[in-house]
């Protein structure tokens, strides 16, 4: 299933990812800018992305933990999310993300 990226300085990226697989795995495999630091484990928020308009409620909304951890960085928006917590279906081909500043790697 495909992905659309958007970097940080605003290029395009369509990505290939496997059903199940996290989108912040999928991310870093591909070796965009993205920090990832606890790899999927939803302690830490270097993962961060903002959830295209129209893929927001296919998406869904965070857990309160997921929540929590958004809250640890400045440039959260409604429609932002933690891409280790967004798993790969069917239902998300196709999905658009923006990578934040805040997930850059440096």
């Amino acid at each position: 299933m495909r992905i659309v990226i958007t970097d940080q300085a605003g290029a395009d990226h369509e990505l290939e990812g496997l059903e199940g697989w996290r989108v912040m795995e999928v991310i870093r495999d591909w070796g965009l800018n993205i920090k990832a630091e606890c790899g999927g484990a939803l302690s830490c928020a270097t993962c961060h992305v903002y959830v295209d308009k129209d893929w927001t409620a296919v998406v869904g909304a965070p857990s309160e933990e997921e929540e929590d951890m958004l809250d640890s960085v400045g440039d959260v928006r409604p429609n932002s999310r933690l891409s280790c917590q967004i798993l790969l279906s069917d239902a998300l081909d196709g999905l658009k993300l923006t990578l934040a500043p805040s997930a850059a790697k440096d």
